[in-house]
């Protein structure tokens, strides 16, 4: 089995999985990981947070969303272009200005300023898992790998602790993210770390 079809065969047995889980466990996790992202000191001194806006089968980001917008921030959201694994970083202003996107995510309008990623000091990633280590499985698009291979600020990827998995598949592009966390803590490198 290649390492693409690997990765195809565990993002099947991690949305099986992510089905099963109770919708009071996702709500819990997801409110335990936003608070936890919330008192990373990275996260407090940026000034500009991108952060992905969380579907139902994602962790749940308007705590994160919510909190940027009072703080002041420039939050910037994913915009999905045409051309597939392509996605362009937009400044919003409110999350009522989210409309639908492509596969039905709310995203921000084509008109928003647009923003490199060399302008964000933060980001929030999504995975469907990763390991310890910060490998992460994502839906597959390619979206994140590209944000990733020119990306230098700092990053945190949201995983619920039942979805984490050790044996994530690694090709030469995947790009790890330093931080992980999860209801249950905040990993650096793979290792349990404490907030400072």
């Amino acid at each position: 089995m290649t390492i693409a079809e690997e990765k195809k065969d565990l993002r099947r047995r991690i949305r099986a999985q992510e089905r099963e889980l109770s919708p009071r466990y996702k709500e819990q996790s997801a409110a335990a990981i936003a608070a936890i992202v919330c008192a990373l000191p990275d996260y407090q001194e940026a000034d500009t947070v991108f952060c992905f806006v969380g579907t139902e089968r994602e962790i749940d980001t308007r705590a994160i969303l919510d909190d940027a917008l009072a703080k002041g921030k420039r939050l910037c959201l994913p915009l999905c272009m045409a051309e597939p694994g392509i996605m362009e970083l937009r400044v919003v202003a409110s999350l009522a200005e989210l409309v639908p996107g492509a596969y039905g995510i709310l995203e921000p309008a084509a008109d928003t300023v647009r923003l490199t990623p060399d302008e964000v000091d933060f980001a929030v990633l999504p995975c469907l898992s990763c390991s310890r280590g910060g490998h992460r499985l994502g839906q597959g698009g390619g979206y994140y790998d590209r944000f990733l291979s020119t990306y230098r600020g700092s990053a945190a990827l949201l995983c619920r602790e039942r979805l984490l998995r050790e044996d994530v598949p690694v090709e030469p592009h995947d790009m790890p993210v330093p931080w992980v966390v999860t209801e249950n803590g905040l990993y650096e490198d793979g290792v349990p770390a404490r907030i400072k």
